[in-house]
């Protein structure tokens, strides 16, 4: 998720473990103790594409993570507030860095929460931008900034801000099972088969979802939202992976392909090859177009070593795409 709503989650937490003897400090170090994790963003200034993707919300999303630093930042706040009670702020860092991971989980990227192991969760049930999550928590957290640490008061609104939050995340999925059913029934109805279908949310909410379909050769792409009143359509993509030739048995290669879970085309331009990670869509609704939101130029040098250059994104078409998705999202 987006660090405000991290650190709307965190102070939550901080509160929940800490509020009555803490005050407002616990707001603040558990607001802290949400963002701590996301520094693994990082590693892009010091490694390469492929690298940093496969590290990001690895490692400091995971629940060896929280077990083994919690207890370190517990010691180091213990050590110069005036509450100094070392396991009480463990505990609230515990707390704090493994509900990071958890609500990650619920995005599309995901989350390596049983790190080492290579494992990704991903729910894909709520964009990594979701208003409705957030605002009311946001809400509830400041007026819970004006009551006294032992109000009765400070309590309930903080536990309405946790309770509204996880209820709307419970609805998620919900809401994703039917957007599922709809797609399914719209394959069945064409009589299309296909190998699986994956689907997510569009940005900034949980109206309007998208549709991965693999079929043998190719993949079907396509939106629903709850207000459609026509039937569903399928934007068809080649996957051409046998553009990559031996480039397919490349490790660097075949470990972008595992971060993408194996949702990729590959497109020739310029002579130049193209890699698309499907699983984050297209900057652009027309049908037949090849801006997806990561794309990544694949260089071979004359060694043979390969790198993924990310292609750059024009603003414009960002902010296009908004306005054309919220144009989607009142129906077709």
């Amino acid at each position: 998720m987006d660090s405000l709503t991290q650190i709307v989650l965190g102070a939550g937490i901080g509160e929940v473990v800490l509020g009555r003897k803490a005050g407002n400090k616990a707001l603040l170090y558990g607001a802290l103790a949400g963002t701590i994790p996301d520094f693994d963003v990082l590693a892009s200034y010091f490694t390469d594409t492929v690298t940093a993707l496969a590290i990001h919300r690895g490692f400091t999303h995971s629940i060896l993570f929280s077990i083994l630093f919690a207890p370190v930042f517990g010691w180091i706040v213990s050590s110069y507030e005036t509450y100094k009670n070392f396991k009480s702020w463990s505990w609230l860092f515990f707390w704090a860095f493994l509900t990071h991971p958890i609500l990650d989980a619920h995005t599309t990227w995901g989350t390596q929460l049983f790190w080492p192991f290579d494992l990704r969760l991903a729910f894909k049930t709520i964009f990594v931008i979701d208003p409705l999550y957030t605002l009311p928590f946001l809400a509830c957290l400041l007026l819970v900034l004006f009551q006294k640490r032992n109000s009765k008061k400070r309590r309930l609104y903080n536990i309405l801000g946790l309770s509204i939050s996880t209820i709307y995340l419970g609805i998620t999925f919900i809401i994703k099972s039917l957007a599922f059913a709809k797609f399914e029934t719209a394959l069945q109805n064409k009589n299309i088969v296909y190998k699986q279908i994956d689907t997510r949310p569009s940005p900034l909410n949980t109206i309007l979802w998208s549709a991965n379909i693999e079929t043998k050769d190719e993949y079907l792409l396509s939106n629903y939202s709850f207000f459609d009143t026509q039937p569903i359509s399928f934007n068809v993509y080649q996957k051409n992976h046998e553009l990559l030739g031996s480039l397919a048995n490349n490790e660097k290669v075949k470990r972008m392909i595992v971060i993408s879970e194996g949702w990729y085309t590959i497109i020739k331009r310029n002579d130049n090859l193209y890699y698309n990670d499907l699983r984050f869509g297209l900057l652009n609704l027309e049908p037949g177009s090849q801006d997806f939101v990561f794309q990544y130029k694949i260089k071979v040098d004359d060694f043979g070593n390969v790198t993924f250059v990310e292609q750059e994104k024009n603003k414009r078409d960002a902010k296009k795409l908004m306005l054309d998705l919220w144009e989607r999202v009142k129906g077709n």
